[in-house]
């Protein structure tokens, strides 16, 4: 079997990120994130009432919802609203993203309120669930940013950032940052959320074809690291785009 040749970029190497930040008025945070062809927005709104599991015990709450537009894909998708409820997956994902985010969050710093994201795929080519948590930190930072300038917080409650990537075997070849063709093609895919001090939030790991070895994950995860290290520096640099006010 000859094995799979990457064109257009470096096995190593991230789809072309671009990370817009103020990309909606209405919110307390908001981003536009691109990877490759995979579009999400992603906002932050402050909500100064609880969850009642949470009320009077001195914490605050990160909570997510992940959805995908209709035209986001090649056929067209049906709402979810309209079917009546969520997918597995749907639910699975944003689950997923507000685990990753507390997971940076000093919760007992962020004062009896929430913040509640929003991540709505306006087009999928791979890894929607990845870059929606690396767009996701960003509008967190902002809202965050917020409440601390108007000063309703003293301190900011996050530790650090957070990140997440893809990385698969594909023909045999360790790649990073998996599109569409080669998600759907691959002998294995992991997705990785990451801190940016390289600490592992998560990992979900899945053997497509056949059951990888623990040396083939590990190639998987230096390639994870390595992505993740990249996407906070553009994280960081969208950060640095906001305007004093609203920081």
């Amino acid at each position: 079997m000859s094995h799979y040749i990457r064109s257009g970029r470096a096995a190593d190497a991230l789809r072309k990120i671009r990370i817009t930040p103020d990309f909606l008025p209405h919110t307390d945070g908001s981003c536009l994130i691109e990877a490759g062809n995979t579009k999400v927005i992603c906002t932050a709104s402050i909500d100064e009432n609880l969850p009642p599991f949470l009320r009077g015990k001195g914490q605050g709450w990160v909570t997510a919802e992940y959805g995908m537009l209709p035209a986001s894909t090649a056929s067209r998708m049906r709402r979810e609203a309209a079917a009546g409820k969520q997918s597995g997956r749907t639910q699975e994902i944003q689950r997923l993203i507000g685990r990753s985010l507390r997971a940076v969050v000093d919760l007992t710093q962020l004062g009896e309120r929430q913040i509640l994201i929003d991540c709505d795929v306006i087009q999928a080519d791979g890894g929607t669930r990845t870059a929606a948590i690396t767009g996701a930190f960003v509008a967190l930072q902002m809202a965050v940013n917020k409440l601390v300038a108007a000063g309703m917080l003293l301190h900011n409650p996050i530790r650090e950032a957070v990140a997440a990537v893809s990385a698969g075997v594909v023909g045999g070849v360790p790649l990073l940052d998996l599109d569409y063709p080669e998600d759907s093609g691959c002998d294995s895919d992991v997705n990785m959320v990451l801190t940016a001090s390289g600490n592992i939030i998560e990992i979900q790991g899945t053997a497509e074809g056949a059951p990888f070895s623990p040396q083939e994950l590990n190639a998987l995860m230096l390639l994870g690291q390595k992505g993740v290290a990249e996407l906070v520096q553009h994280q960081q640099q969208a950060l640095q785009q906001v305007q004093p006010q609203n920081r």
